[in-house]
């Protein structure tokens, strides 16, 4: 999905309905009753070749915080905040009403990208209504019909030049992993700049302060927070500087457990946190000091560490934690119980709320990062390798006696190593952790996910096959001879 279009207007201008043609399945209840869409609801659109996520809205209009078409309003502006492009539906059979007019001016504020749409412009009826379109200051209205599918292509035809914009932005955005190193690589971590800022996630299950925890290091309230779990309901990217490092910090859904995420909208937002994972260097599993550790928190670091991205724990609401040194001695033992695959990464003590601990998370979130780009010679690692080989030789399944001959890094972020061996398919996998484990401690990788490979090289003898073609050479001057 390259691109999020929110559709926005008043109440009753058939949004729900072009949301259910993009979508191409009746996904949103539509009713000539005003006001049935209450939430925001997602669905993958697609529009010719244009593949990108569009959002169905609640009617915006005007009312007080409190009641629930305030509320309405505020989750409606939430979605214009996140999405990048918006489609501002009017009835070309009613015309401009001051609610539109209202409407286009908070647009004309808070979007980037704002497409004029005409619904129910099928006919001669809408003339009136598309003509007054015009005096909203959104440029040429777009005729629509969304019960006919009418007008759709010239929806394509303003789409496609910003998703080619999207697709370029997406591609800068997107980290670099996997990078293959050589020899005459310097050993250094690549520099973060205001360019390319370091990419943050931040994860962990509904309510456990991660929206808090980012308004906290922005130094505003810029994201919606709550005493109620599931607020955010989208990845978010903002990106600041913190402490003198650009960063691009990913507020993300909470994940809960899959047999309870049941409404579609909480899937397509779990679905989006785990992209958010993918787009990633470093990601902050935030977990709450009063429930820590349960199974759902212990899947996301593991998704975390599977796609290979840094990692850092961290234990938000400690400052309502009484016997700080007990509890903290029990999480310690807890995650190297639970998370042996991340043994040694960070575990960070943090109060969201009055931003204690944020010093702390910092320098791991650099270290954890610096660690990630960690590169070792390869003249270091086969010393390494002798010296492992000597203390504890690999098994011999089957009698065969494995041959470990040489060792390289081919590749960081996350550091990934490659072993030249025989019957590389024999190997134990315990004796793969112990090659693992020595380089986490003798190279200071703790944390980190790290990658090694087994590889066969034959057998390189080099006289093996000059032995057999030499005998063979023997027995026919032999022959010779005896004849």
């Amino acid at each position: 999905m390259s691109f999020t279009l929110a559709i926005v207007g008043r109440p009753n201008v058939g949004k729900s309905t072009l949301f259910n043609r993009l979508v191409g399945k009746r996904l949103a209840l539509v009713d000539d009753q005003p006001g049935v869409t209450r939430d925001l609801r997602e669905g993958a659109a697609r529009l010719g070749d244009l593949r990108f996520t569009v959002i169905d809205t609640a009617g915006l209009e005007e009312a007080t915080d409190e009641s629930l078409p305030g509320r309405m309003r505020k989750l409606t502006e939430r979605a214009v905040d996140m999405a990048d492009i918006c489609l501002f539906l009017i009835d070309g059979r009613v015309g401009v009403t001051p609610s539109d007019e209202m409407l286009a001016e908070i647009l004309r504020k808070r979007s980037k990208h704002v497409i004029l749409g005409v619904n129910k412009a099928e006919g001669s009826a809408a003339d009136g209504g598309v003509i007054d379109a015009y005096g909203l200051g959104l440029g040429e209205p777009l005729r629509l019909s969304a019960e006919h599918g009418e007008g759709l292509p010239d929806l394509y035809a303003m789409l496609q030049p910003l998703a080619d914009e999207f697709d370029k932005r997406a591609l800068l955005d997107a980290p670099e992993t996997e990078v293959d190193v050589g020899e005459d690589d310097p050993d250094a971590p690549r520099a973060i700049t205001k360019a390319r800022p370091l990419q943050i996630a931040v994860v962990g299950r509904p309510n456990a302060g991660k929206s808090t925890l980012i308004n906290q290091i922005l130094g505003e309230d810029r994201l919606l927070t709550g005493p109620e779990a599931g607020i955010t309901r989208d990845a978010i990217s903002v990106q600041t500087e913190w402490g003198g490092t650009h960063m691009r910090i990913f507020d993300t859904a909470g994940m809960r457990k899959k047999a309870k995420v049941q409404e579609k909208l909480e899937k397509l937002s779990v679905s989006d946190g785990v992209r958010a994972v993918k787009f990633a260097e470093v990601v902050v599993v935030l977990l709450d000091a009063a429930i820590p550790f349960e199974s759902q928190d212990l899947r996301i670091a593991d998704l975390a560490e599977r796609e290979g991205r840094a990692v850092v724990i961290a234990v938000n609401k400690w400052d309502m934690e009484d016997d700080k040194q007990d509890k903290l001695k029990m999480l310690k033992e807890e995650f190297e119980r639970l998370l042996p695959q991340l043994r040694g990464a960070p575990l960070i003590t943090v109060s969201a709320k009055t931003g204690r601990g944020l010093d702390r998370l910092q320098a791991a979130i650099l270290k954890a990062h610096d660690i990630w780009n960690r590169r070792v010679t390869t003249a270091q690692l086969n010393r390494w390798l002798a010296g492992m080989l000597e203390q504890h030789p690999p098994p011999a399944p089957q009698g065969k006696r494995i041959k470990l001959r040489y060792m390289t890094q081919a590749k960081t972020r996350p550091p990934g190593f490659v072993v030249m061996c025989s019957h590389p398919d024999k190997m134990p996998d315990s004796y793969k952790r112990y090659l693992v484990n020595g380089l986490r401690q003798d190279f200071d990788m703790p944390g980190t996910p790290i990658r090694l490979t087994l590889r066969g090289q034959g057998d390189k003898n080099p006289y093996k096959g000059r032995r057999e073609k030499n005998a063979g050479a023997l027995r026919k001057h032999l022959g010779k001879n005896r004849g």
